[in-house]
């Protein structure tokens, strides 16, 4: 049946006495609440498989919003840990990547701040290159890896936020 249909067929019954005032608004707040499609509707709760591609996704969401910091200073710090904690207690599979990327980004500061006074005697410079590849290419792993449910621990991370 179709919501306009119900929803009629419920305005009836309410009218010849077979429905209260109150289980009619019941009714029609369930129904208005379902999902429809075909014939029929059920209201269609999350199961295993929605709720893994879901997490699956929103950590692929976090990992590249690393680079967010081309389009923003500070965006590849503020808008991992914004997805992060909007998705954590949702999604429990997100709480593990967001903890991850933060780590990442946390180390890969620290690693930044070190090189820049290394420069004056050279090494540095080869080192903020090299930091600069993997900015790119273990945040692309990472992204990878959580669309294929699984978990990377970024090498050379220092861990401050357990997973």
């Amino acid at each position: 049946m179709m919501l306009t249909e119900e929803l009629q067929r419920l305005q009836q019954l309410r009218e010849s006495g077979a429905l209260t005032e109150e289980e009619f608004q019941r009714a029609k707040e369930k129904l208005l609440a379902a999902d429809f499609s075909g014939a029929g509707y059920s209201k269609r709760a999350p199961n295993a498989k929605d709720i893994e591609s879901e997490t699956r996704q929103w950590a692929l969401f976090i990992h590249l919003s690393q680079f967010a910091h081309f389009a923003f200073p500070l965006g590849g710090i503020i808008l991992p840990i914004v997805l992060w904690q909007l998705k954590k207690d949702e999604l429990p599979g997100v709480d593990a990547h967001g903890r991850t990327v933060l780590n990442w980004a946390i180390s890969i500061f620290i690693y930044v701040v070190i090189c820049i006074p290394l420069c004056f005697v050279l090494i540095g410079i080869p080192l903020l290159i090299i930091l600069g590849l993997v900015a790119i290419i273990f945040p692309v792993i990472g992204a990878i890896k959580a669309n294929e449910g699984l978990l990377w621990e970024y090498p050379a991370s220092i861990t401050f936020f357990k997973c």
